[in-house]
């Protein structure tokens, strides 16, 4: 099954969809995302490219490694 990542959903969202997103991205080093608060809160207002911005990650190695992981990235 192809899984859908839609660039524009908030980082809650897309890991309410696709749990193992939160290990993904927590070994990307997005740490907050680890915490079940902090991603409730915080994920429900930051997308994955405002994530990347705000932590100084680049967004096309992290849609790269997604793709590798299976996903189908929508910008």
């Amino acid at each position: 099954m192809l899984k859908h990542i839609d660039l524009k959903e908030n980082v809650y969202e897309l890991t309410e969809t696709y749990p193992e997103l939160i290990e993904i991205l927590k070994e990307m080093g997005f740490l907050g995302v680890a915490n079940p608060i902090a991603r409730k809160i915080l994920g429900k207002v930051t997308t994955i490219p405002q994530g990347c911005k705000k932590q100084g990650k680049d967004l096309n190695e992290v849609i790269k490694k997604l793709k590798e992981l299976g996903f189908k990235v929508k910008p």
